[in-house]
C-alpha cells in the first residue's frame, strides 16, 4: 500500500512539475524567449503533453526557436489533436484543408473541424459554418447548420462569423431562421453537432 501511495505521490509531484514547466514555457514563448520556451516545452511535448505537443506544433509552424518545418508542426499538432486538444484538431484541419504539409482533403478537414467545433472552438465552428454554406468537403449544402454554426462561432466572440451569419440570413426563410436559432440555443460544448437540418439548405 505505501509503494502504491508513494506511486500517486510520485505521479502527482511529476504533473505539478509538468505544469510548472509548461507555465514558464508558454510564458518565456509569449515573451518571444523561444531558446527558454523551447527547453521547456520540447521535453513535455516528447513526454505525451498535449499542451506542449501543440505549442511546440506552433513554434515549429511558425519558424519561432526553430527553423520553421510545416511537416513537422503537422506531426506535434496531430499527437496533440489526437489526445483531444481543440486548438490542435483546429490546426490540422486548417493544413488539411490548405494542403499544408499534406496533401490537400477538405473531408480530412471537415473531420478535424468537427472535432474540434464539437468541443466549442470557436474558429473551427467558424470554418465548418463555410463548408457547410460552400458545400466543401462531401459536406451537403445546408444554410441552417452554417448559420447555427457561426451563431455559436459569434458568441465565442469570431468577429467575422457574424458578418457571414448577416450574409446567410438574406437567403433563409423564417423558418429556417428559427431552425437554426433552435439549434444553436440547444447545443452544449461536448456533445455531437447536427449533421443536417430539417428545413434544409
Amino acid at each position: 500500500m505505501k509503494k502504491f501511495i508513494l506511486a500517486i505521490i510520485l505521479a502527482l509531484s511529476w504533473q505539478q512539475a509538468a505544469l510548472a514547466g509548461f507555465a514558464e514555457g508558454a510564458t518565456a514563448y509569449n515573451s518571444k524567449n523561444y531558446a527558454v520556451a523551447l527547453k521547456e516545452i520540447r521535453p513535455l511535448a516528447k513526454a505525451g503533453n498535449a499542451d506542449a505537443q501543440h505549442l511546440l506544433g506552433l513554434m515549429y509552424y511558425m519558424g519561432r526557436g526553430v527553423p520553421q518545418d510545416y511537416k513537422t508542426a503537422l506531426e506535434w499538432h496531430r499527437k496533440a489533436a489526437l489526445q483531444g486538444k481543440a486548438d490542435a484538431q483546429y490546426v490540422v484541419g486548417a493544413m488539411y484543408y490548405t494542403g499544408n504539409a499534406v496533401i490537400q482533403d477538405h473531408k480530412q478537414a471537415v473531420a478535424w473541424f468537427r472535432k474540434a467545433a464539437e468541443q466549442g472552438h470557436g474558429e473551427a465552428q467558424q470554418a465548418l459554418g463555410l463548408m457547410y454554406r460552400y458545400h466543401v468537403g462531401g459536406m451537403p449544402q445546408d444554410n441552417v447548420i452554417a448559420y447555427m454554426l457561426w451563431n455559436l462561432a459569434a458568441a465565442n466572440g469570431v468577429t467575422n462569423a457574424a458578418e457571414q451569419r448577416a450574409a446567410v440570413l438574406k437567403n433563409m426563410s423564417p423558418e429556417q431562421i428559427e431552425e437554426g436559432q433552435a439549434l444553436s440555443a440547444a447545443w452544449r460544448p461536448g456533445t455531437p453537432l447536427p449533421t443536417k437540418s430539417r428545413t434544409g439548405s
